[in-house]
């Protein structure tokens, strides 16, 4: 398939304004060399091999980069080859629903691969909520910041990505709160499998966020640093935000953690609970079952085998032993 099934948009621009016209990525590749001066941003959404090989082809990207945009799955991370710095950033989105006790799942992943040059930026996600054209389009409206380079366009993707972990653990902390007044109500049941289930999507989380902060890390202080010294003070905000949100998710994992040790705990008492309920019944069940068995034997001679009164006295035993225990075990709480 042609490069062009996978673009989303291609455009120039120039003194941080985007130029009139479509372009295709070659075309418009040239027409910023011809000028020198402005870049070209081209979005891609799941190219395929081809379609990659082709941009690359155009741009100059190693080959490297384009298994890497292909095959998705790739843990946050920063590399340059010569003047390319390649950049992924895991997608966190919220998924709605209902009752944390019911749904199967909270958290949904995808990915952002940013290639920058000196005179061009292509953007390639995987997933359907990157938002990356409302990106596209607030910056827009923002030539002093576009005119900056491709550079800030780096900054606001990885601030909009950045931004949205901060919306998902804010929609996630009444779901750890709802459980955890769940596993804390006296006399409530609850399902250990819906605290892994929330653990699960907490390490998933983890997993796309954590690893970010080396990233940062080097667009905002390693040496030789392409990034602009203009753009870099605001990779700092962007690493403060990322910081905040690492601090809620080890938050939430431990508080989880504390929660699967209670509702473990809960689980225990309340088989050992059971059981006892379980042992007092037996126990009861026990004495009838005893005397039956010692008077159904076949023997001709045994105490009071023959009496007049011993069926009726029989059962007067059993029933005193009975009472007597359903009293002892409801006084000492095991019925």
């Amino acid at each position: 398939m042609p490069a062009e099934r996978a673009v989303v948009d291609c455009a120039i621009y120039v003194d941080g304004r985007r130029l009139p016209g479509r372009y295709t990525h070659s075309a418009a590749l040239a027409e910023v060399r011809r000028r020198g001066e402005g870049f070209v941003w081209l979005g891609l959404h799941e190219p395929d091999e081809h379609q990659m090989t082709s941009v690359a082809r155009t741009f100059g990207l190693h080959e490297l980069m384009v298994e890497d945009a292909v095959h998705a799955h790739q843990r946050p991370k920063l590399e340059r080859y010569d003047d390319v710095i390649f950049l992924v950033l895991r997608t966190v989105n919220y998924v709605e629903h209902e009752s944390v006790t019911t749904t199967s799942e909270i958290v949904e992943t995808g990915e952002i691969m940013i290639f920058t040059g000196s005179d061009f930026v292509v953007s390639v996600r995987h997933g359907d909520h990157s938002g990356l054209s409302e990106v596209r389009h607030r910056l827009e409206q923002s030539p002093d910041r576009l005119a900056l380079g491709p550079a800030s366009v780096l900054h606001a993707v990885a601030d909009h990505v950045v931004d949205s972990y901060l919306a998902v653990t804010t929609l996630i902390e009444p779901d750890v709160d709802d459980l955890e007044e769940l596993v804390f109500t006296p006399s409530t049941r609850i399902a250990v499998e819906q605290i892994y289930l929330l653990k699960r999507e907490i390490v998933e989380l983890r997993r796309a966020v954590v690893p970010l902060a080396a990233p940062l890390h080097q667009l905002t202080r390693a040496p030789g640093n392409p990034i602009p010294k203009d753009v870099r003070r605001y990779f700092r905000d962007v690493a403060d935000h990322h910081t905040t949100v690492a601090e809620r998710i080890a938050t939430f994992d431990e508080t989880l953690s504390t929660l699967l040790d209670a509702a473990i705990a809960k689980v225990t008492v309340q088989q050992n609970t059971d059981m006892r309920r379980i042992s007092a019944w037996v126990a009861i069940a026990a004495v009838p079952t005893m005397i039956a068995g010692i008077y159904g034997m076949n023997f001709d001679e045994m105490p009071e085998l023959h009496w007049e009164y011993g069926y009726y006295s029989v059962i007067g035993v059993i029933v005193a032993i009975t009472v007597g225990l359903f009293l002892t075990f409801r006084h000492n709480k095991w019925l």
